[in-house]
């Protein structure tokens, strides 16, 4: 991810209500459309049975803000607040700094 510059992270960290009803399919949807957008960069995801953290990676603010606002995504959201999440937090953060390690 290190693209040379500062650059913005949207951690979205979730509580599921039971099953999964339809949360699946929308989520594995939203990741593609996502991929999709102008200004995306990347995304790191991670799930047990009871806590969810996306952290979705993005070039500049208006480019979080245009997510935010497709219609598809705003509907993914929408169903969010109905059925799937019992709670969630959202944070838009700067990167100023990045590094690595991995073990060869």
């Amino acid at each position: 991810m290190d693209n040379g510059h500062e650059y913005f992270a949207v951690i979205f960290s979730s509580k599921r209500t039971p099953g999964d009803n339809g949360y699946g399919e929308m989520a594995e949807r939203m990741m593609e459309l996502a991929a999709q957008q102008p200004g995306f960069i990347g995304v790191e995801t991670a799930r047990d049975e009871h806590l969810g953290i996306t952290i979705s990676y993005w070039e500049n603010q208006e480019a979080i803000a245009a997510w935010k606002k497709d219609a598809k995504h705003h509907e993914a959201q929408r169903l969010g607040h109905k059925k799937w999440y019992q709670s969630f937090s959202l944070r838009v953060c700067k990167v100023v700094r990045e590094s690595h390690f991995e073990r060869r």
